[in-house]
């Protein structure tokens, strides 16, 4: 005669986990810690111990890893890297650059062709020095530029011959901001960058977004900085060659008599930088 099994009941955890994993997912994303657990009818204290016991992780990462799979699918789908920023809910495009970096694996655009091809979102803007233009990945800036547009938008064109270059304002609008209070030398928010370089120019680009706001330092500091004290030559080889401008902030590089070396886009701009920097 068989023997029936006992039912196993669910226990109240697993009760409040399920219904909190299905809040989330209708929801597209994170719902607030004090709303989820009103909804559960529980603490949140309760809630985010539940959470870790059983997934190790918070219902906020839950919810990021609800809305970065729903990403995946409308990458499929979408044209542009900025059509599912907005429609999965995302504030802003760094907010999507730093969860796609983490959760994706690839960037997004590579993701959502398949990866032979990179899509590029820029834009440009008019500032105190010139017109800016500025070319960004998933990941970050790849390009941030100064001069006359017409001549920045063939150089884009001509370095990025492979990628879908798309111009998207609104997506670019926090980039955009934050690149106009640089070209004004006031506070800005840190940006993330993803440009192509050599192990050593990594470093050096690095060793320069250290130097604080109205300081410079000479190459040979730079040098010294980064553990290659008789790398002077290719540090400023490093810095001419830096593709994000004000962003890895190479004009506060300096001779070491104090005098103002080459800049890519100009020793007037250069001075400039240096001169609001030291007086804001």
């Amino acid at each position: 005669m068989p023997v029936n099994k006992p039912i196993n009941k669910l226990t109240p955890q697993q009760v409040r986990l399920q219904l909190a994993l299905t809040l989330i997912i209708e929801n597209g994303g994170p719902i607030p810690h004090p709303n989820l657990a009103a909804q559960t009818q529980c603490s949140e204290r309760a809630l985010r111990r539940d959470f870790d016991e059983v997934f190790g992780i918070t219902p906020r990462e839950y919810g990021q890893l609800v809305r970065m799979n729903q990403s995946r699918q409308l990458l499929r789908e979408s044209s542009t890297v900025s059509d599912v920023i907005y429609t999965v809910g995302y504030g802003s495009v760094r907010a999507f650059y730093e969860q796609a970096a983490k959760r994706l694996g690839m960037t997004p655009t590579q993701y959502a062709q398949g990866a032979p091809d990179q899509a590029l979102i820029w834009s440009t803007t008019q500032t105190q020095l010139g017109t800016v233009i500025a070319v960004a990945s998933p990941r970050g800036l790849c390009a941030v530029r100064i001069g006359s547009e017409g001549e920045l938008i063939a150089q884009m064109s001509a370095e990025f011959h492979q990628a879908k270059l798309i111009r998207d304002e609104v997506a670019m609008v926090d980039v955009m901001n934050a690149l106009r209070l640089l070209a004004d030398s006031k506070t800005a928010p840190s940006l993330p960058i993803d440009v192509a370089g050599t192990a050593f120019q990594a470093r050096v680009w690095k060793a320069l977004r250290e130097i604080p706001r109205g300081e410079t330092r000479t190459y040979k500091q730079v040098a010294e900085v980064i553990g290659e004290p008789t790398a002077v030559r290719a540090v400023a080889r490093a810095c001419a060659s830096n593709p994000v401008a004000m962003t890895v902030p190479c004009h506060r590089v300096i001779r070491g008599d104090g005098s103002l070396a080459g800049y890519r886009w100009g020793l007037e701009v250069k001075e400039q930088l240096l001169k609001r920097e030291c007086i804001s």
